[in-house]
């Protein structure tokens, strides 16, 4: 073999070498696709498509549980919009239950007006929201709280509109009524107050007489000098026996904004604007232009309603926060509740609180409350009794069909004739 024809052999020999290595390094290497079979391609993508729907089904059931826990957020706030308006105004859901589980702990029988005052406070908040009670024994504490958190603001969040509504309403009715030389502006409070001669009427504690320049306070006495002011002086400048506070009711809430000093209950919870803010808030504000009267005429739960048309001509009804929250008969508590924003809606206070300078609605809201939970005698609880019975006429009208108790619905003709037929029947069967 000659030299050249060697080289050339080994050569061919090396290549052969290295083509046997690459392929064997090939075989090793996982990764390796060139020559992957279709097989191969689509089961690298079953794979793929399967991951993917296990993440769509993660991701689904995340979004799902996040959509459960914000309807039952909404659902706790839409709830809470009651509790201001018809249980408690300043306390909170917590107070109430605090003071039922006390009585459950505690046999002691003596109990404060202001426990008293929250157990009475549990027990419309246990008929408002019939299901917390049960609620509140199945969630674990955190929820629990959670619960209370959102029917809170919910709370919170209806007086807030309430004020806001009553702030512009309140300000339309002082001027229709009154047609005061500079009208009351819906929208500054700056305007409104004691520095308002309108409004200072209607504010002002019901045993002076803001209008009658011949009132005059006695201001003080040092031996046989006596300073005198008038009513509506003494007030702005807050002089002593003119300070206006929780302890006295405020003209507004009397019949004609007029006290009859010799009988302070006389016409007392009956004033005009007091009744037209709470058909604003409870029934409608369109509602509130027609308080006069004694409830004659038909049901305003159905003459408020308000009907809107859809594309298939079925009549979609707007309730009303009465319909809402199932409510009937007017409530002191939510009289209450209404005395308050009505004041803080005359006032010049631009924002909501529970001092206003020398005046606590706090109290004043426990004040009226005692007036109608706590009559002192039989008599009391006769009037009381009579008083509410006129607003639930001057707010829901004459309709009283669902009181009628099931003896009284036996006795009616239709019911009774239903009986005596069923008893000449029965008679004919027996004789047969």
């Amino acid at each position: 073999m000659s030299h050249a024809e060697s080289i050339t052999s080994d050569t061919e020999n090396q290549q052969d070498d290295s083509e046997r290595g690459n392929v064997e390094d090939m075989s090793q290497n996982k990764h390796w696709e060139p020559f992957a079979t279709n097989s191969d391609t689509k089961a690298v993508q079953a794979r793929q498509r399967r991951r993917i729907a296990q993440l769509e089904e993660k991701l689904e059931a995340l979004e799902s549980g996040r959509a459960v826990k914000e309807k039952r957020a909404n659902y706790y706030t839409a709830q809470g919009r009651a509790i201001r308006r018809v249980v408690v105004l300043f306390d909170n859901v917590e107070d109430l239950v605090a003071e039922n589980d006390r009585r459950y702990e505690d046999d002691n029988e003596d109990h404060t007006l202001d426990q008293d005052r929250l157990q009475i406070g549990y027990v419309t908040l246990s008929t408002t929201l019939p299901w917390l009670y049960k609620k509140g024994t199945e969630l674990e504490y955190d929820e629990y709280m959670h619960m209370l958190k959102m029917l809170r603001q919910g709370a919170d969040s209806a007086r807030g509109d309430d004020t806001s509504k009553l702030k512009a309403l309140v300000a339309e009715w002082v001027n229709r009524e009154f047609k005061p030389e500079f009208p009351v502006d819906s929208d500054d409070k700056h305007t409104r107050g004691f520095s308002n001669d309108t409004c200072g009427r209607l504010l002002c504690p019901a045993e002076m007489d803001w209008n009658n320049p011949a009132q005059v306070v006695l201001l003080q006495s040092r031996e046989k000098c006596s300073l005198f002011t008038s009513v509506r002086t003494g007030i702005r400048d807050r002089s002593e026996g003119c300070i206006v506070t929780d302890l006295s009711f405020p003209a507004y809430l009397y019949d004609n904004y007029t006290a009859n000093p010799d009988d302070l209950e006389e016409g007392l919870f009956k004033g005009k604007i007091l009744v037209q803010g709470y058909k604003a808030v409870f029934t409608s504000p369109s509602s509130a232009k027609d308080v006069e009267g004694d409830g004659d005429g038909a049901d305003v739960i159905q003459n408020n309603r308000r009907a809107k048309k859809s594309l298939n001509g079925v009549s979609k009804v707007k309730k009303h926060v009465a319909q809402i929250i199932n409510m009937r008969k007017v409530t002191p508590r939510s009289i209450a509740y209404i005395a308050c924003l009505v004041r803080f809606s005359l006032s010049s206070v631009t924002s909501w609180r529970s001092i206003d300078g020398d005046f606590d609605y706090a109290q004043f809201w426990c004040t009226i409350v005692d007036f109608f939970e706590r009559p002192p005698g039989r008599d009391a609880r006769r009037r009381v009794d009579k008083l509410l019975e006129w607003w639930t006429r001057k707010i829901f009208g004459r309709s009283q069909r669902n009181d009628i108790s099931d003896a009284a619905k036996a006795s009616m003709s239709v019911n009774a004739l239903a009986r005596q037929r069923a008893q000449r029947d029965d008679a004919a069967f027996d004789s047969a």
